[in-house]
């Protein structure tokens, strides 16, 4: 299935190049932290950034967490089952719901999206960074990332012999 490979490919591209961020953000706080004690010269913009950082990793890099099996996984019963199972057992949870939450998220989030877009919201530090409707579109990047992701995790074989793909 090519489109799977291809979803399985973006998510990997986007979760590679977001985990970078976190190295921004610990070289960007040392940043914070000697301008503020060393210097005496505080960086409002600096310090939004990285909260843009943060929110990017975790909002862009929650697909990619999934599909390297990252995320948290309460598995009393799950990893005792066999593959075939735990394939029937996440399209259901996928089904009822991954795809619904998100779906919600998606509704419920545009309007307050457009809204930020529609007036270039801005920081409301006079320093601050002045786009705050980018910061607000990762609120619909995520859910969009997590359905592409499901849909590749709903329609990978059945098949426990199938091996592994590679999407690097």
């Amino acid at each position: 299935m090519q489109i799977i490979t291809r979803i399985n490919r973006l998510t990997t591209q986007v979760g590679q190049a977001v985990r970078w961020l976190s190295l921004l953000m610990v070289l960007a706080t040392c940043l914070v932290v000697f301008l503020r004690y060393v210097t005496n010269t505080p960086s409002i913009a600096l310090q939004e950034s990285i909260m843009y950082c943060h929110a990017a990793l975790f909002m862009l890099g929650s697909a990619y967490a999934w599909q390297q099996g990252s995320h948290v996984r309460v598995d009393i019963l799950y990893r005792s089952w066999s593959a075939a199972t735990q394939r029937r057992i996440n399209r259901f949870g996928i089904l009822v719901f991954v795809i619904p939450t998100c779906l919600f998220l998606l509704s419920v989030s545009w309007q307050y999206v457009a809204n930020a877009w529609r007036i270039q919201e801005t920081s409301p530090e006079a320093s601050g960074l002045p786009f705050v409707y980018l910061l607000k579109t990762l609120i619909l990047m995520m859910p969009a990332l997590i359905i592409w992701q499901a849909i590749a995790e709903f329609f990978q074989p059945l098949n426990a012999d199938q091996p592994e793909t590679s999407y690097d």
